[in-house]
């Protein structure tokens, strides 16, 4: 019988691209529990968010074992703006915050629009807890571009020139920065037992 993990969220995209790298593993979304899944995100890293997120789910499901993540962008020009705030920083859609973002950039030419998208992730029983993180590397598009994806896919342009909303689902999972953190979760999972 596969081991539990309980995902701490209710998006869909986030619980497949889970379970389709801890395969091994049975994937629960928090949803299915008659719990309070909010979580505070005040930590000052993208880390000690899903950290906070990880182990306060765990604890209020008596130990079970919890994965959550937290994750966003950060601009070089605008030092490392908006980071934690990613979703936060301005109201409104996902659209919304990628045309400030834009405006913020105006004028600014290609090579100093350099961003980052991290992704932390972190499991935790309540007691023991295990992080990593995923980075890619590309720069801010000079206009919103491309139909797949949420959040900053359309303004995230890569070494190729495509955004990360140009490419497809399958595309996209072979490089995300999920990817990458999860990846390094499960190499770890080896090793510790929850």
């Amino acid at each position: 019988m596969k081991k539990e993990i309980v995902v701490a969220s209710g998006n869909e995209g986030k619980i497949r691209e889970v379970q389709e790298i801890l395969n091994e593993y049975k994937i629960i979304s928090v949803k299915e529990f008659s719990i309070d899944s909010e979580v505070e995100e005040n930590a000052p890293t993208f880390a000690g968010n899903s950290i906070l997120k990880a182990e306060t789910i765990a604890k209020r499901l008596n130990g079970r074992t919890c994965i959550a993540d937290d994750s966003g962008i950060e601009i070089e020009y605008l030092n490392g703006f908006p980071g934690v705030y990613s979703k936060r920083w301005h109201e409104g859609t996902d659209r919304d915050r990628n045309l400030a973002i834009l405006q913020k950039l105006q004028g600014v030419t290609k090579e100093k629009r350099k961003i980052k998208f991290v992704t932390a992730i972190s499991i935790s029983n309540g007691e023991k807890t295990i992080t990593e993180q995923g980075i890619i590397e590309g720069y801010v598009a000079s206009d919103v571009r491309g139909n797949n994806g949420f959040g900053f896919d359309e303004i995230f342009e890569l070494e190729n020139g495509k955004t990360m909303a140009e490419l497809s689902p399958e595309e996209k999972n072979q490089i995300s920065a999920r990817k990458i953190a999860l990846e390094n979760i499960r190499k770890k999972l080896t090793f510790i037992t929850f």
